[in-house]
């Protein structure tokens, strides 16, 4: 008898395992995915052209808030949690309740990575919001000056039409537009775009290497949130963030990526207190003995010089960092401050689930988060940007959000910029990896 499973996610890590444990398993029936932490991925279906002929109707994605209903429903024998960036105790808080309901509670590890016939080298952290991004546009360029060609995979997100993004690669600007990309997704992809580099996602991570393969010297995985990649690399980087100390212990599944690193970067050295980055390398001491330990700074750049002191800016911070990455603030706030502005609160201008987001994450500062995975939460957003009364618009975030929506504001867009501060250098320690 198939033993009946409810897969736990977010639009990305779910699918990975499903394609690599259960699709086309006669021991299993995958009654369910549920869907958590982005707004609005619920209420579609995983389509049979993915699933495979075990499941011609396809599989359903639900809501998380109907977990217990749906075990009790189908008398489900195991959950599977398959999503990042969450602390220990509410994992723990998830498999209470499924054992409760006389189901088994299942993680997945290593063993869904993917084998390459090329190099990989990963990139993960411990947190989003860590400085991971601007670390795998460092190594891109590292690897590229040494003559490679090479290929950046990224950690899914998945978030529309799931069948016309099973495999899709990235070359230009163009085709941020041709799959329908959310702010989320340009805000990983369009940096490495713009600097010249393909790059590819999608939904079925073994289609997507058999791609890769046929164009790529290296491959790097630029991961998500602090998930662990879907390919085994031959070099693994972990990017720590001292502004939270003690989230590399306490996070699931970001402490995995500390235990595996052959690398360990200790990032944002330039504006973290001297106690906190010796603590944070007493703590991944504590997990790992032998991965080399980095220093790294995260200068913010602007893209241009004002003279903003006392002026009223708003500052749009990337979402996730300042959502469920638990950051009160980043890059944009840091820069005003430095610039002696005055930030305005978006609070009181906030509609929608932009308001809604204010009332989920209260941690968050005197910022924006930069939320558009819909068309209508897009808007949301621009009209409450609009709305408020500002000298100026600090844009945080990766991407350029002039190109998505219209701010009727004068704008400042800043970013960070990965910058070595110490020995040894990630940049030795890739080139002698790669001899």
């Amino acid at each position: 008898m198939r033993r009946r499973v409810i897969i736990m996610g977010a639009g990305g890590r779910d699918f990975h395992n499903f394609n690599v444990c259960f699709k086309d398993n006669p021991d299993y029936e995958v009654v369910a995915f549920t869907a958590t932490q982005i707004p609005g991925i619920e209420g579609r279906i995983y389509p049979p052209e993915l699933a495979g002929e075990l499941y011609p109707n396809g599989i359903p994605i639900v809501s998380e808030n109907r977990l217990e209903e749906i075990i009790k429903e189908y008398n489900v024998d195991e959950v599977v949690f398959s999503y990042s960036d969450v602390s220990h105790e509410y994992v723990m808080q998830r498999a209470s309740l499924v054992l409760s309901l006389s189901a088994d509670f299942k993680i997945l590890g290593t063993e869904t990575m993917l084998k390459s016939k090329k190099p990989v080298i990963a990139i993960c952290a411990v947190r989003t919001g860590s400085g991971k991004s601007q670390t795998s546009r460092y190594v891109v360029k590292i690897l590229r000056e040494r003559g490679f060609k090479v290929v950046v995979v990224r950690h899914p997100m998945p978030y529309g039409d799931l069948l016309k993004q099973k495999t899709q690669r990235f070359e230009k600007l163009e085709d941020l537009d041709k799959y329908e990309c959310t702010i989320e997704e340009r805000e990983e992809y369009e940096p490495h775009i713009k600097e010249g580099a393909i790059l590819y996602a999608g939904v079925d991570y073994k289609e997507i290497l058999k791609e890769i393969e046929k164009e790529a010297d290296i491959i790097v995985w630029d991961g998500g949130n602090n998930d662990f990649p879907f390919y085994k690399p031959d070099l693994f980087i972990t990017v720590v963030d001292p502004f939270r100390v003690g989230h590399e212990l306490s996070y699931f599944p970001g402490e995995i990526n500390v235990y595996l690193a052959d690398v360990i970067v200790i990032n944002k050295v330039d504006t973290a207190p001297s106690e906190n980055i010796n603590k944070v390398i007493e703590n991944v001491r504590k997990r790992n003995k032998t991965a080399k330990i980095v220093l790294a700074k995260s200068p913010i750049i602007s893209e241009r010089e004002e003279d903003i002191k006392r002026k009223r800016v708003l500052v749009i911070e990337d979402g996730p960092t300042v959502t469920h990455g638990e950051m009160p603030f980043g890059a944009g706030y840091i820069y005003a401050k430095e610039k002696g502005a005055i930030l305005i609160d978006p609070r009181p201008y906030a509609i929608g689930s932009i308001k809604e987001a204010y009332d989920k994450y209260k941690h968050i500062d005197k910022v924006l988060p930069a939320l558009g995975y819909s068309k209508e939460q897009l808007k949301e957003l621009e009209e409450t940007i609009n709305k408020v009364d500002c000298d100026y618009v600090i844009i945080g975030t990766p991407v350029d959000l002039r190109n998505v929506i219209n701010i009727k504001h004068k704008t400042i867009r800043i970013y960070y910029h990965y910058e070595e501060a110490g020995v040894p250098t990630l940049k030795e320690l890739i080139i002698n990896s790669i001899k």
